[in-house]
């Protein structure tokens, strides 16, 4: 049988399930999943590998209107997956408004790309919703296939993927057929570790803080791992390290749980908090963060 290798990118507004489908489509957990909007600020491509496909999906950052330079990275990378795909999901739900961010519905709706509409968290949407979200969407969408999905429960998944494939091209693989992601270690443990302030800390917290892997060390029983978490206030350090430094150390925990979970080996993790001044308006520390290249 021919071999069809092929990028998928996931587009759509924060908070409808972009990163719990990339793990449902994927089989695996690579994208952090809270209930917080905007918990993705990176592009993170997961692979599909079978014998006759590899199917390159991309997690995009949430569409939002830039208030910093870091939130014009993040759009900048959402008009990238546009460009380079040869399918697009638009991700949905039956509880956003259809007018948010209408302008840029649009021009994904102008795309010469394949576009799959995909309306997520059946689970919980009425018929009544979803076939008044489907009229609302056919307006900008006349020619897409739609499919109703459960991301979190894995229903509908399979058939979601059997019309993905239908639009992969003939090619070789990208990637080696053993990888699971572009990403290293060093950039998943950082998620680890920001999907658990995102869980732990409320308000401003999880938005202020950007996280650092500055050494990652392998050894045949364990990993050595040292990660620095910024923030932009002396406050939020506080707020973050909790009295006698419980709240970090539990963040900790249960960062080097997960990585272990996925390395399937012992994980050593020391974790710092630094205050780096404005780093989110400020372009050497985004590209040092990976946000611009």
């Amino acid at each position: 049988m021919t071999f069809r290798a092929g990028f998928v990118n996931i587009i759509g507004n924060p908070n409808v399930g972009k990163s719990t489908l990339l793990n449902a489509l994927i089989g695996e957990k690579l994208s952090i999943v809270t209930s917080k909007a905007q918990t993705t600020r990176h592009r993170i491509l997961g692979l599909y590998n079978t014998d006759d496909y590899q199917i390159v999906f991309s997690d995009t950052p949430g569409i939002l209107k830039p208030a910093n330079k870091l939130h014009k990275a993040m759009l900048d990378t959402v008009d990238m997956a546009l460009t380079d795909a040869d399918v697009i999901l638009y991700v949905t739900d039956c509880f956003e408004s259809i007018d948010k961010n209408k302008d840029y519905l649009e021009q994904i709706g102008k795309q010469q790309t394949p576009v799959i509409v995909v309306i997520n968290k059946k689970d919980i949407s009425s018929e009544e919703q979803i076939l008044n979200r489907i009229q609302e969407l056919r307006t900008f969408f006349p020619e897409s296939d739609f499919f109703i999905v459960s991301a979190l429960k894995g229903k509908y998944i399979a058939d979601l993927m059997a019309k993905i494939k239908e639009h992969i091209p003939v090619h070789p693989p990208y990637y080696d057929q053993d990888d699971l992601t572009d990403r290293d270690m060093r950039f998943i443990i950082s998620e680890m570790v920001r999907e658990k302030i995102f869980l732990f800390y409320k308000q401003e917290i999880p938005y202020s803080v950007e996280i650092e892997v500055e050494s990652y060390i392998e050894e045949p029983t364990i990993d050595r791992v040292s990660v620095v978490i910024h923030v932009t206030r002396d406050s939020q350090k506080s707020i973050l390290i909790g009295k006698n430094g419980l709240a970090l150390k539990k963040v900790g925990t249960a960062a080097r749980l997960d990585a272990e979970r996925f390395l399937q080996k012992k994980v050593f993790m020391q974790i710092f908090v630094k205050v780096s001044d404005d780093w989110k308006d400020n372009e050497n520390q985004l590209k040092r963060f990976g946000y611009i290249h």
